[in-house]
């Protein structure tokens, strides 16, 4: 792991005066003026930071989260599913020796991210898998959707994605360099030999030298003349959303039509292969071939794009900063794309935008809404902060992991969801329009993907011998059912897991909580303890991480009454009722 430290002067932040808390200003003032070398001094300058702004808005931060809702929530946000009974109880008999309740939480973040002094126990291994997994299936709905690659002939390899990214999160392969190799790919979608089924492509040097997983991100996104590839790009690795300047000015700020397009021009040499076996569609190449430019002199190799009054303008290759590279379309003079691979792994905005995105993730909303709309439009609720932890992030070689370890052992991630009048922090409520303080924890429904994994921890299949490209597909199919992609020129998608009926029916009815709920022999209900109290804690714990309540006890003894002694039905009720309740599926 990378220790390179950066040169940070003082920052400057609010206005003290305006804040109106010289103490309050000077804490955040000596944690901006010291050089961060350490996790423990980032962290600390999160949390002064960010209570400068609690003193200045005049709200006071929620209590603390007790600690089996911090352990819920941190599994569920690194690993992507909710600890098991007896995770959630080795984490509370902790006692955190000397350094108490932030040794045990930084403790148990080393072992979900396999990383750090605290990380070498049994269940390493485990939870680097888990991890590596979870990840990977979000940034594959980030780069080419829920719905990418799940077509019958379609030119992207959804496997072949999932494996790329797998490797690179178990390897925890520098932010920058994930970047650079996903937008400069180029090679094939798939092995050969499980294209064809083949044997003698197993050994073949060809083989291993073609196939490239990472082509798969952009195989999904070149049509339209890479207009898709060029608004994916600015707007998942730049935090920039360009798509609106395709066709005229951005309304809301000065980016003018043609930023998108020269824009554009980094990809115009990019061309996909497709092999076929009669109809069937076996592998797709992405190459580069020598761009003419539409005007057919190689050496100018322009493109162009109409203005609204009908008139045409000429783009070249021109990065967002106003970086220009030679023009040249010939790959042997100028490869564009690794150019562009290069501004874009180098540029400030790469590390704003993962920092605002890890950051939405892991507390719930972004210093800017949306995430992935940054620019002088849409300026960040915490503009100094956001600054500094890009800074930081890439002065520590852009470790991803390490950014997660600042972001889920601050305060603000350790405090309870509850809040209001009462606690003095009613004015912080996103979800009314206000900018995000971060004075609680936001609660949030589970992703698709959390509730899936989350299921599988409750029912016991996570334990399934089933290889990890089979457990992948069955989770693709199960996640499937949520996913409505629309035919744009972008490849939007949205997702009906937000409530809706469908939802709900899922949840009440589908396959997975009715395997959840059965009290059949080797169900995780019939591995229960036989005495009806402690089996009652069990379900809760295993829900919910807590014990069920005096209130929910007595309603429990009703059921187990109405249910004429038989247990073992009364749970399977009970159990339903936990899995389908908000509790369950929220993040709190």
């Amino acid at each position: 792991m990378s220790t390179k430290t950066t040169d940070h002067g003082p920052r400057t932040t609010d206005d003290p005066s305006t804040a109106g808390n010289a103490l309050a200003a000077a804490s955040l003032e000596s944690a901006l003026s010291t050089s961060a070398t350490s996790d423990a001094q980032i962290i600390a300058y999160i949390n002064a930071a960010l209570k400068s702004r609690w003193k200045e808005a005049g709200v006071r931060p929620s209590p603390v989260a007790t600690e089996s809702e911090w352990c819920r929530r941190v599994y569920l946000d690194l690993i992507g599913r909710i600890p098991t009974i007896h995770e959630l109880e080795a984490f509370l008999i902790d006692n955190g020796s000397k350094g108490g309740a932030r040794n045990k939480r930084a403790k148990l973040v080393d072992r979900l991210l396999g990383e750090g002094p605290h990380a070498d126990d049994q269940y390493s291994d485990q939870y680097v898998e888990t991890f590596a997994r979870y990840w990977t299936t979000l940034w594959t709905n980030l780069l080419i959707g829920r719905t990418g690659g799940m077509e019958p002939n379609s030119p992207v390899n959804r496997e072949g994605l999932q494996q790329y990214l797998r490797r690179s999160f178990l390897a925890n392969k520098p932010y920058n360099q994930f970047v650079y190799e996903l937008i400069s790919a180029r090679g094939a979608n798939r092995p050969l030999e499980v294209a064809y089924g083949n044997s003698e492509y197993r050994n073949s040097e060809y083989r291993n030298s073609e196939y490239n997983g990472a082509v798969n991100f952009l195989l999904q996104h070149l049509q339209e003349r890479a207009a898709p590839a060029t608004a994916k790009t600015a707007q998942i690795f730049l935090g920039l959303q360009l798509q609106c300047t395709q066709c005229h000015n951005h309304p809301f700020n000065d980016w003018k039509q043609n930023r998108f397009w020269e824009l554009n021009a980094f990809f115009r040499q990019a061309r996909e292969e497709r092999e076929r076996e009669g109809n069937q569609l076996k592998v797709v190449r992405l190459v580069d071939e020598d761009f003419a430019g539409e005007g057919g002199d190689p050496r100018e190799a322009e493109v162009y794009f109409e203005l609204r009054n009908g008139i045409l303008q000429v783009a070249y290759p021109t990065f967002i900063d106003g970086t220009k590279i030679d023009p040249n379309g010939l790959v042997s003079v100028v490869d564009r794309r690794r150019e562009l691979a290069r501004l874009v792994s180098r540029s400030n905005e790469l590390k704003a935008a993962i920092v605002n995105r890890l950051w939405a993730h892991f507390l719930g909303y972004g210093f800017t809404k949306p995430v992935d709309d940054l620019g002088p439009h849409n300026p960040p609720s915490h503009p100094e902060l956001l600054a500094r932890l890009g800074e930081e992030f890439a002065g520590h070689g852009y470790d991803l992991k390490r950014l997660m370890r600042w972001i889920v052992l601050s305060d603000a991630y350790a405090l309870s969801s509850k809040f209001g009048p009462k606690l003095g922090n009613a004015a912080d409520d996103p979800t009314m329009g206000a900018p995000p303080l971060f004075s609680h924890f936001y609660l949030r429904q589970m992703s698709a993907e959390q509730l899936y994994e989350s299921l599988l921890v409750a029912t016991g299949a996570d334990r399934t011998q089933a290889g990890y490209e089979e457990q992948q597909r069955l989770k693709d199919r199960w996640l499937e059912q949520f996913a409505i992609a629309f035919g744009t020129d972008e490849n939007d998608e949205a997702t009906t897991f937000d409530g809706t009926i469908a939802q709900t029916l899922v949840m009440m009815n589908g396959e997975l909580t009715r395997k959840a709920t059965r009290g059949e022999t080797g169900s995780f209900l019939s591995q229960l303890s036989p005495k009806a109290e402690r089996a009652l804690n069990e379900l809760y714990l295993a829900a919910l991480a807590r014990r069920p309540s005096r209130g929910e006890v007595q309603v429990a003894n009703s059921l187990l009454t109405a249910q004429s002694g038989n247990t073992t039905t009364a749970l399977e009720d009970i159990w339903w009722a936990l899995l389908n309740s908000n509790e369950f599926i929220l993040n709190h």
